[in-house]
């Protein structure tokens, strides 16, 4: 099945609004069980076996699971204690990110050699826009399959592709043929992709905007398709006008060679206003709990936390503290935040959401270390 350019959908106003004049041609390559490759591939009594890489005690969190340790259930950001009820055969690894980072600088300079449209999402993902390529491979499909050989003959490990007209499709077909398999999403096919899928299959939608869709009696989308682009806007506000056009198979983001993030966070908007130090500092924990997930999954640390406040009047303020060195523990992240917040009190009005995030991260020295993305 040959990915040959064709005219692209025209859309209207907002980032989708540009319409390129050609078609783009864009692969997302997905190391498979990154993690949990590296580790099987470098101690052979792991091979074939049920791996998660993470922590085993009681609080730890499996950061990547191998796709033995997947038949039984077990997946990345469970806590190890499910993990090892639904598994007990589980072998648990503890996580070498040092190796990581420098495998995915090796895989980074493979993509590198086929276009200098490489956008990293994560140590094990990227966006590669290969309209133009560097080898004038006339097919993106044969672009992926070359660069899914060059991966396995210089690491030894197998990766995933996703091949289509834009970054959302890309990404949604990377997860078709998993693991070591590739899929393409043609133009003709895109639309009729996008109306059978469940929206919390839709990248980028997660699991409370999915049910928040549920309740709204959109399911798949086709649900999706059929709301107006002012009814998406009111319910989720800018994200919206993006679900009107992804239910429509229409993405014009460009691939991004220089996006790395600079900041990791989570927030929640309470059912009902809060006021009480006691009662906030509780809805408080979640939030570091995501946060601090995130930070032992990825290897990530940061040395600055911002607590984010929005009040009843939809006034919003932020508080930083910058500390001497990186958040290395859950505690120490919990006791700086719950310090932000202390210092709030005494409060003339009651709060709508917190949120707590950490910046000046231990990849912001290496530029070219991406992270994890965090969907939130």
């Amino acid at each position: 099945m040959h990915d040959h350019p064709s005219v692209a959908p025209t859309s209207g106003p907002g980032e989708h609004s540009s319409t390129p004049e050609r078609q783009r041609r864009i692969v997302h390559v997905d190391l498979d069980a990154f993690y949990a490759s590296v580790e099987q591939r470098d101690n052979p009594e792991l091979r074939g076996k049920p791996v998660a890489v993470g922590g085993s005690r009681e609080r730890g969190v499996v950061a990547a699971a191998s796709y033995e340790a997947r038949r039984f259930g077990v997946h990345s950001a469970m806590p190890s204690i499910t993990a090892r009820r639904k598994c007990p055969e589980l072998i648990f690894v503890k996580p070498r990110f040092d190796v990581y980072r420098e495998v995915s600088r090796q895989i980074r300079e493979i993509l590198h050699a086929y276009t200098s449209l490489v956008e990293p999402l994560s140590l094990d993902e990227a966006y590669l826009d290969v309209t133009e390529n560097l080898k004038n491979i006339p097919y993106a499909t044969q672009v992926a399959r070359e660069v899914r050989a060059t991966i396995w003959e210089e690491t030894h490990l197998t990766a995933s592709a996703g091949i289509s007209y834009n970054k959302f499709l890309a990404k949604m077909a990377s997860d078709q043929n998993k693991p070591n398999g590739q899929f393409v999403i043609t133009p003709e096919m895109g639309p009729a992709f996008v109306e059978s899928l469940a929206v919390g299959k839709f990248h980028g939608i997660g699991p409370a905007t999915a049910r928040t869709m549920n309740e709204l009696g959109i399911f798949t989308g086709l649900d999706l398709k059929a709301q107006s682009l002012s009814f998406l806007q009111e319910r989720f506000g800018k994200a919206g006008s993006h679900y009107y056009w992804i239910a429509r198979a229409v993405d014009h983001r460009p691939v991004r060679p220089d996006r790395i993030r600079k900041s990791v966070g989570a927030e929640n908007t309470f059912e009902k206003d809060l006021t009480g130090f006691e009662e906030l500092k509780t809805a408080l924990q979640p939030i570091i709990d995501k946060v601090w997930r995130h930070c032992e999954q990825t290897g990530v640390r940061g040395r600055t936390v911002t607590l984010k406040v929005k009040f009843s009047d939809f006034q919003q303020i932020t508080r930083s503290r910058t500390l001497p060195g990186y958040v290395e523990s859950q505690s120490g992240l919990d006791q700086a935040s719950v310090h932000l917040l202390r210092q709030l009190f005494p409060l003339d009005k009651s709060v709508r959401l917190l949120g707590v995030s950490l910046s000046a991260l231990n990849t912001d020295e290496e530029a070219e270390t991406p992270q994890l993305s965090l969907q939130l």
